[in-house]
């Protein structure tokens, strides 16, 4: 039997794993991103509260009663990919957008339908095209605050 027919195994995983490669960052990329990586958690939490409000996704499975859906997610790969991504990219905008690209591309087209087949999360009232979108406005909004923060120095 699969693992990943145990959607509270599999979002388990979706939070633990990316923090094991927190390590491979380096204090230094730690120190300089984080800042950006909670700003972008923040307004993806508050995207969070707008789409429950407006249904434009639902969660059908959590951790936790107490916890949001979009937990896992949040403070697992979203958080600490930002920062590889700004690692790995950051002064080369570029390339910032074509990893963005990438990354969410195959999130929408790819691990939302393998998340609505577990029972996870769908999407209700708003289509792929229009969570592409949001993802597309976060990735500026992570590249923006990282700019002005290193401005400010």
């Amino acid at each position: 039997m699969s693992i990943l027919k145990f959607p509270k195994v599999l979002l388990s995983l979706m939070l633990i794993l990316p923090w094991f490669s927190l390590p491979l960052l380096g204090k230094r990329a730690v120190k300089r991103y984080l800042p950006a990586a909670l700003f972008i958690s923040l307004v993806v939490r508050i995207v969070h509260f707008i789409a429950k409000r407006k249904n434009w996704w639902h969660w059908e499975e959590k951790l936790h009663p107490k916890l949001s859906g979009e937990f896992p997610l949040m403070w697992g790969p979203y958080l600490i990919g930002s920062m590889w991504t700004l690692k790995l990219t950051y002064g080369r905008f570029v390339q910032f957008l074509l990893l963005n690209l990438f990354v969410d591309s195959l999130f929408t087209f790819v691990l939302v339908d393998f998340f609505k087949k577990r029972g996870i999360v769908s999407l209700v009232r708003l289509k792929k095209w229009g969570l592409a979108l949001i993802f597309f406005i976060d990735s500026l909004l992570l590249y923006g605050f990282q700019y002005v923060k290193d401005k400010g120095k």
